[in-house]
C-alpha cells in the first residue's frame, strides 16, 4: 500500500503534507504535488493534513490512474520537503470538477 494524490490538489497546491511527511517522498510539480509510491512508508501522517481531501491510500476503489501518475511524475519533478504558500487563488479552484483533464501541468515545479 502507498498513498496517493489526486486531482483535488491541482492549482490548490497546499503544502500541509510535505511538512510532516517522515521519508521526504513528495515532488512537486508546477501545480500540484505527487507521492513517489517506492517511497511512501504508508504512515498516512499526511492524509489529514490535506484540507482538500487529495491524498488517499491506493487501497481505494478507482485510483489506479492516480498511482501511475504519481509514479510518473515523482521520477521526474523535483523533492519538496519544506513548506511554501500556496496560490494566491487556492481557495477558487477547491471543489472544481474535472481539473486533471483541463487544467493539470507536467512541468515541474521549484522543489527545495
Amino acid at each position: 500500500m502507498t498513498y496517493i494524490v489526486n486531482d483535488n490538489c491541482i492549482k490548490c497546491k497546499y503544502m500541509d503534507c510535505v511538512e510532516v511527511c517522515p521519508v521526504d517522498c513528495f515532488y512537486e510539480g508546477e501545480n500540484m504535488l505527487v507521492i513517489h509510491p517506492d517511497e511512501c512508508i504508508d504512515c498516512g501522517v499526511c492524509e489529514p493534513e490535506c484540507p482538500v481531501e487529495a491524498i488517499k491510500p491506493d487501497t481505494e476503489p478507482g485510483l489506479e490512474k492516480w498511482l501511475g501518475i504519481n509514479a510518473e511524475y515523482a521520477k521526474v519533478w523535483p523533492n519538496i520537503t519544506v513548506k511554501r504558500d500556496a496560490p494566491a487563488d487556492a481557495k477558487d479552484w477547491e471543489g472544481v470538477a474535472e481539473k486533471f483533464e483541463k487544467h493539470f501541468s507536467p512541468e515541474p515545479g521549484t522543489g527545495d
